[in-house]
């Protein structure tokens, strides 16, 4: 095993071990701190009343949400850069958090959708018809998407796309009061039912991105020398589509749009274990959890009240961006 692999294995333990503790932390922080031998006792069933209250029914089901939305926003980022060959490239720059926000708007005004269930075949509707309406104006004129024409197209029709959610739930107050955790996102759930829903979607997500990694790495060269490696590009986009549609969807309809975090993940991730997507995706999905959850608990110490975990990332994830966007090569695609 070269020394290369070993490092990787070690980050890879390493992040997994770290993760576990941020997740302890998780159940242990907020506004009523719970210690170590309290938590233990409640998981062992020694432990009644208002710690475990607290626990069982408010920061379990928070922390798993931040593990799952966590997963499938870090593997979306890394499949959307890598499909589109474009390192600033993200579910929310391209408009597809947003489309998934639209539909679920739509769904609520006007079919009256009530359900997680509902949310997420909406939410996953809207993220893939965000996707394909992207690719298609970013197409236009030139044959074949560029990075540049799919980063414009993606943020000009997620303006439009807000736009259209913002005046849909204005003029509707029911509408308005339902849609406000998806306004912001927010891990702030009270229902262990949401993480349980949306987490055999982000492993068959996550899944099928790790299937599609060799040919990734083919993709990356172009088109021309992938197919001649035996990739099918188009075969390779189509499969990439339907996992961040499902990672998307999944995401959205569990905690609302949560920007940068998959923007971020995947260059943090490459410069950790270099272009290979066969590591790059993987570590994604421990990296990003571990960000989310982190900036979830700096977000209920931060202020009284607790800050969505959305606005935290967006503070982390703007002056990196304008970091990447300055640095030159950045992609390392």
């Amino acid at each position: 095993m070269s020394a290369s692999k070993n490092k990787r294995y070690a980050w890879l333990f390493a992040l997994l071990l770290f993760l576990l503790i941020i997740m302890i932390a998780s159940l242990c922080i907020g506004a009523k701190p719970i210690s170590m031998g309290i938590l233990w006792n409640i998981f062992m069933g020694e432990e009644h009343g208002l710690a475990k209250t607290i626990v069982i029914e408010g920061r379990l089901p928070r922390t798993l949400n931040g593990l799952f939305v966590g997963m499938a926003l870090g593997t979306s980022g890394a499949l959307i850069q890598a499909i589109t060959r474009n390192p600033l490239a993200d579910p929310g720059i391209l408009g597809v958090n947003l489309g998934a926000s639209l539909a679920i708007a739509i769904a609520i005004v006007f079919l009256g959708a009530t359900q997680l269930t509902e949310f997420f075949g909406y939410a996953a509707l809207g993220a893939f018809l965000a996707s394909l309406l992207v690719y298609f104006v970013g197409s236009i004129g030139g044959g074949r998407a560029d990075p540049l024409k799919l980063t414009l197209a993606g943020v000009a029709i997620g303006a439009v796309f807000g736009g259209i959610s913002s005046g849909l739930t204005l003029f509707n107050p029911s509408a308005f009061d339902q849609m406000r955790f998806w306004a912001v996102g927010s891990l702030d759930i009270r229902a262990i039912s949401v993480p349980l829903f949306i987490a055999p979607i982000v492993i068959g997500g996550c899944l099928l991105a790790i299937s599609i990694t060799p040919a990734l790495n083919a993709f990356g060269l172009g088109d021309s020398l992938a197919s001649a490696l035996g990739s099918k590009p188009a075969r390779i986009q189509l499969l990439g589509l339907i996992a961040v549609t499902l990672l998307c969807g999944a995401a959205t309809a569990a905690a609302g749009p949560i920007g940068f975090v998959s923007l971020m993940m995947p260059h943090i991730a490459r410069w950790m274990v270099g272009p290979d997507q066969r590591w790059i995706i993987p570590f994604c999905f421990i990296l990003t959890p571990i960000l989310l959850l982190i900036a979830d608990i700096i977000g209920r110490v931060l202020i009284v009240g607790e800050l969505r975990v959305s606005i935290v990332t967006a503070f982390i994830g703007a002056p990196i961006l304008i970091y990447l966007v300055r640095r030159k090569g950045a992609s390392g695609l």
